[in-house]
């Protein structure tokens, strides 16, 4: 039966914010880097995403992340990130949840106490640090990537809504931050819909007046996020918590409030000279799920001061599942996938014994 595949996966959420990890069932891809192999999907085999981010298989609301061999010595494995708007070179909620799948499947035996291994991601090696108790992963701690403002308070005139306030960090992906308050909203779970029109608007009027270069980076695409700020509590010397809601363009909001968004809001504090070394940011969602953000110090990049942080939260499973792709499915578009789909149940390199 030429026509039916199978795919292997794990599924998985942090905070809320679903990622299916793909444990198997496709081949090696074209690449010496995960980055060169991240850039071949998106520009050559880009039906893997659709696939399972589309009916019939899954939702635009959730993440792919396909385990990848590593091509640095130092990790244990790679992953590919796929969402929405495309290929993110790094995501908190993501590598939470893939530093959860290594363990949980066995690519890395679990230990009792604190475990210490790096993934590679299309943004580099990624240095994780899990706590497992009785068995269990009660928590993981992903290095954040360092982060910076581009552009503070600025004010643009959004069609339908006015004058807007926001300014633009990178934390992996380029951020809009607006201040929730300042355009009604108190972040709580009936008002999704609205924040997700009111997030559309203003991403578009950034988007039709100007675009983001990175410092190293260059040009990496139009602006993919915004963060909804909320009100600042002091829990105790050192601790900030703050209800927050990411949204991803085009017309997602997410479930958590994402690690990249907990990193941009770090970035802005640290610009705005509110940060200690050592400093916790706690985001909390629509759904009462939390992320914490840690500043752990700084490092000047040309103009640019860029902030260090690592992310701190909690993915569980969901369930493992083999699911049948039949390219005789007139909903099913085989056309970019059958060059990378594989018999194989584990990526290469990746085995239980590693």
């Amino acid at each position: 039966m030429p026509n039916l595949h199978t795919i292997q996966l794990m599924d998985t959420h942090a905070g809320g914010d679903v990622s299916r990890i793909v444990t198997g069932g496709i081949d090696i891809l074209p690449g010496a880097t995960v980055r060169e192999q991240m850039e071949y999907l998106r520009d050559d085999a880009d039906g893997l995403r659709r696939l399972l981010l589309e009916e019939p298989y899954g939702i635009p609301e959730m993440s792919v992340d396909l385990l990848v061999p590593p091509s640095h010595p130092e990790a244990v494995a790679g992953y590919i990130i796929m969402e929405v708007m495309g290929y993110p070179i790094y995501s908190g909620s993501n590598t939470l949840c893939t530093a959860t799948a290594v363990l949980e499947s066995g690519i890395v035996p679990k230990q009792e106490g604190i475990q210490r291994f790096k993934l590679e991601a299309p943004a580099g090696l990624v240095q994780i640090e899990a706590k497992v108790h009785n068995g269990v992963v009660e928590s993981v701690t992903c290095g954040g990537l360092p982060s910076y403002i581009d552009t503070y308070r600025d004010t643009i005139d959004v069609p339908g809504i006015g004058d807007v306030t926001y300014s633009i960090a990178y934390s992996g992906g380029f951020y809009a931050l607006v201040d929730a308050t300042e355009l009604g909203f108190k972040l709580t779970r009936d008002e999704e819909r609205a924040l997700s029109e009111c997030a559309y608007k203003i991403v578009e009027a950034i988007k039709a007046q100007r675009g983001f270069s990175h410092y190293t980076l260059g040009d990496v695409g139009p602006l993919p996020f915004l963060h909804f700020m909320g009100p600042e509590e002091k829990v105790t010397e050192g601790y900030i918590r703050s209800r927050s809601t990411t949204y991803v363009h085009p017309g997602v909001i997410c479930r958590s409030t994402t690690g990249t968004g907990t990193s941009a809001r770090l970035a802005l504090m640290n610009y705005e000279g509110r940060l200690n070394i050592g400093d916790k940011l706690e985001t909390v969602s629509l759904r009462e799920t939390g992320f914490i953000g840690t500043f752990i110090g700084t490092h000047q990049e040309g103009a640019y001061q860029v902030v260090e942080n690592t992310i701190t939260g909690r993915s569980y499973v969901l369930s493992r599942s083999d699911i049948v792709i039949n390219c005789d499915d007139p909903m099913v578009a085989c056309g970019e996938l059958h060059h990378i789909l594989s018999d194989r149940h584990q990526p290469a390199a990746l085995s239980l014994e590693t």
